[in-house]
């Protein structure tokens, strides 16, 4: 089948909840060779348990030397590399935009931007020499949309875009393909939180404000992570071979963000 990845060599950061977790189970189910990365030691030791076969540490990618570290250290697990899955993200503050501070902006910036900057300074140079390999960057429908009082997730999130866009007409020469995912509401805690941190700054009962967010998207329902994660499969196998520079929403058709 041309959507097989068996034995593609796959790096994904944040693997350890949500959207990466899905992916990792997506990908060791189809036979490939996984190694992740979170900043959460029980999340880790949770996913030794489960795939004992991974390549699995903790990181903080907002550090970019411990994230450096631990790219190299898998490329040379693997010797050599055919995709990168850059999934770390971090949903910043909901407020105003005079009420954000400037440390809590940078740190978005930092995780959401910078960290996908730097396993793309390691990653990509290993793809170009064997000319192919897909890198794919997790944004969001808030990537193409504006988001009150979400100013610099909102922001972070376009930024990858841009990266996406260029590093495509960059590395394209070189069969190197590049995307970005744009989950909508995706079902699981971290929208949770979310949608609840937007409740309270809104004063609203969460229930009120999840349905308020769902009438929003055209089929009213969230996005289970396992979608994305057979998207990411399908860009990665050689059915995906000719589809680079995209911004692809998996988000029932989210109208706008509130």
């Amino acid at each position: 089948m041309r959507t097989a990845v068996k034995g593609k060599r796959v790096i994904i950061t944040a693997g350890a909840g949500g959207i990466g977790q899905a992916v990792i189970r997506q990908f060791v189910a189809a036979g490939a060779e996984v190694a992740t990365c979170d900043i959460s030691e029980e999340g880790i030791e949770r996913l030794r348990k489960e795939f004992p076969g991974i390549y699995s540490e903790v990181v903080d990618v907002g550090n970019a030397a411990m994230q450096t570290r631990f790219l190299e250290s898998a490329i040379e697990r693997f010797s050599g590399i055919d995709a990168l899955v850059n999934n770390a993200g971090i949903s910043g503050p909901t407020a105003r935009i005079e009420d954000v501070d400037i440390s809590d902006w940078s740190n978005v910036f930092r995780v959401n931007v910078e960290s996908h900057f730097v396993a793309c300074k390691v990653v990509v140079p290993h793809l170009r020499k064997q000319r192919d390999g897909s890198v794919i960057f997790i944004s969001s429908t808030a990537g193409r949309l504006g988001f009150a009082l979400r100013t610099p997730y909102s922001a972070s999130k376009w930024a990858l875009v841009g990266l996406m866009k260029s590093l495509a007409i960059e590395a394209g020469p070189e069969g190197v393909r590049v995307n970005a995912i744009m989950p909508g509401v995706v079902d699981g805690e971290r929208i949770k939180r979310v949608i609840a941190a937007k409740a309270e700054a809104e004063n609203l009962p969460y229930d009120e404000m999840e349905r308020q967010w769902l009438k929003l998207v055209s089929l009213r329902r969230m996005i289970p992570p396992q979608e994305i994660a057979e998207m990411i499969q399908f860009l990665v196998s050689d059915a995906g071979r000719t589809i680079s520079g995209q911004s692809l929403s998996l988000c029932g058709n989210q109208e706008t963000l509130r």
